[in-house]
């Protein structure tokens, strides 16, 4: 089964969470891809340097002097931490950025309705070469991505959730599993919902069980879907074991 995994930042930190994620990891089936994130430690170093994150709709906006700091924090730090981890671990994990090989390419984020609205150097995924990620996995390898993607003259920070969904969708992963802090989407009594399809992701939205910072994921979980990914799963580490969580499938 070709699975993707997208890992938060906000667990990267936690010496026993990676310990765990890696010994999982190591009992799967095939290699995975994984995709990390790092916004936690991004903001922790942006303060340390006297810089004050900003966003916009909940998207982190990059200027010059924060994408030095945002590819030495995700390529360097957070990437390698993580691939030692895997490797003493057992799993022939190799670190990389979307960057390496021209394997994602962006470009800059725009928002429709707020063109004036300037994001810097925070992008948008063009396109994957799939090829790439298909000879790491052929070859028994764990590729490790950082989200700093290849633009036509700059790099380009971008979201780790949608990177992930068009890794998945470009090589029509059976499998993308986005990793939180939470068994999935829960109902109003706080009970896991086991599947749910785009109608019923909207109805939800739109009554407000689906709600704050869960409406993004279950947002890329569909656009995965509609790139080619062919099922995707939102859960916590144990999903990751036990495949229990909230499963999105086609209509």
């Amino acid at each position: 089964m070709t699975t993707v995994i997208k890992i938060s930042g906000s667990e990267l930190d936690d010496p026993v969470y990676v310990e765990r994620f890696a010994q999982i990891v190591r009992n799967l089936d095939a290699p995975p891809v994984i995709v990390h994130g790092g916004g936690k430690e991004i903001s922790e170093m942006q303060r340390r340097m006297n810089i004050e994150p900003r966003y916009f709709d909940g998207v982190r906006m990059t200027d010059a002097e924060s994408l030095v700091l945002v590819e030495m924090v995700l390529c360097g730090t957070i990437n390698k931490r993580l691939v030692r981890v895997l490797v003493n671990a057992g799993i022939d994990a190799l670190g990389m950025s979307g960057v390496d090989r021209g394997m994602i390419r962006a470009d800059k984020m725009r928002f429709a309705a707020y063109l004036d609205m300037d994001m810097g150097f925070t992008g948008v995924v063009t396109s994957v070469r799939a090829e790439v990620v298909r000879d790491y996995l052929n070859a028994r390898w764990t590729p490790v991505i950082a989200p700093i993607c290849m633009g036509a003259t700059t790099n380009y920070n971008v979201n780790a959730d949608h990177v992930a969904g068009a890794v998945a969708g470009s090589i029509g992963a059976e499998r993308l599993i986005f990793l939180s802090n939470v068994l999935g989407v829960l109902d109003k009594n706080k009970t896991l919902i086991p599947a749910l399809n785009a109608t019923q992701t909207a109805s939800l939205i739109a009554d407000g069980t689906i709600f704050g910072g869960m409406i993004p994921k279950v947002r890329v979980a569909l656009e995965a879907l509609e790139r080619g990914a062919q099922t995707v799963v939102i859960g916590n580490l144990d999903t990751l074991a036990t495949g229990v969580g909230t499963t999105f499938t086609q209509e």
